[in-house]
């Protein structure tokens, strides 16, 4: 689970770990390849989840849309042959983060409308964010059910193909939200749970290892490609 990929905003600057600095994603990305694994959409990693097929495959994900990743993640991405699905907040293209600048969070522009057709057009997948980025379990149902559903749809008229991912904002759902997403037609959803994912994860509740600015390669490496974030998560 990355956010931005760019350089990171002043010391002090709340959830400044949460961007991490192109030359380490460049680093991660490229030992994952000397390893013999492949970075792969959600659409892309699912069978190997669900135990149908079988191989060393990582699922990459991005939140929110942001425009560095276009600009700093995709070219590392296309470069060593990886898909990954980026979560887009569905009425916001070309905006900013603005869920994030009342808590103090510097500016970040989101992708436009193009840039997220170029990034399906280089493979990459599409999911949904919601429509505005909202806390859905603060919602009434049928509010949550417009966010989810309309997002879906929207986005899917935009790039004129099926959105089958979804992620939580802020990781907040219950298990109505989670049939909410069933119901709208989404296959898998990803959440803010720490852990890789196993063959018996529900699928609209999948767990995530967070990367952040402060992940040396070798914590990297640990968190995603060895049980150790599985063993935490089972010891809970």
């Amino acid at each position: 689970m990355y956010h931005q990929v760019g350089l990171p905003a002043p010391k002090g600057s709340p959830y400044r770990g949460l961007t991490v600095h192109p030359s380490d994603f460049r680093r991660q990305m490229v030992w994952l390849k000397r390893l013999g694994y492949r970075g792969l959409s959600m659409a892309q990693v699912l069978p190997y989840v669900r135990g149908e097929r079988h191989g060393k495959v990582v699922g990459l994900s991005f939140d929110d849309g942001y425009r560095n990743v276009f600009q700093n993640a995709m070219p590392v991405l296309d470069e060593l042959g990886f898909t990954a699905t980026n979560y887009f907040v569905a009425r916001h293209l070309d905006g900013s983060n603005f869920w994030d600048q009342p808590k103090g969070v510097p500016h970040s522009s989101l992708m436009s409308l193009p840039e997220l057709r170029a990034w399906v057009a280089s493979g990459h997948e599409v999911g949904s964010h919601t429509l505005d980025h909202v806390h859905l379990n603060e919602l009434s149902s049928e509010l949550a059910a417009y966010q989810i559903t309309q997002s879906k749809r929207e986005l899917e008229n935009m790039i004129q193909h099926e959105v089958s991912a979804f992620c939580y904002p802020y990781g907040h759902y219950d298990n109505n939200i989670r049939d909410q997403v069933s119901n709208a037609g989404y296959t898998n959803a990803t959440t803010t749970h720490r852990g890789l994912a196993r063959m018996d994860d529900d699928l609209l509740q999948l767990p995530r290892v967070t990367v952040s600015r402060s992940t040396n390669i070798v914590r990297f490496l640990q968190k995603c490609l060895t049980r150790l974030e599985d063993n935490k998560r089972r010891s809970r």
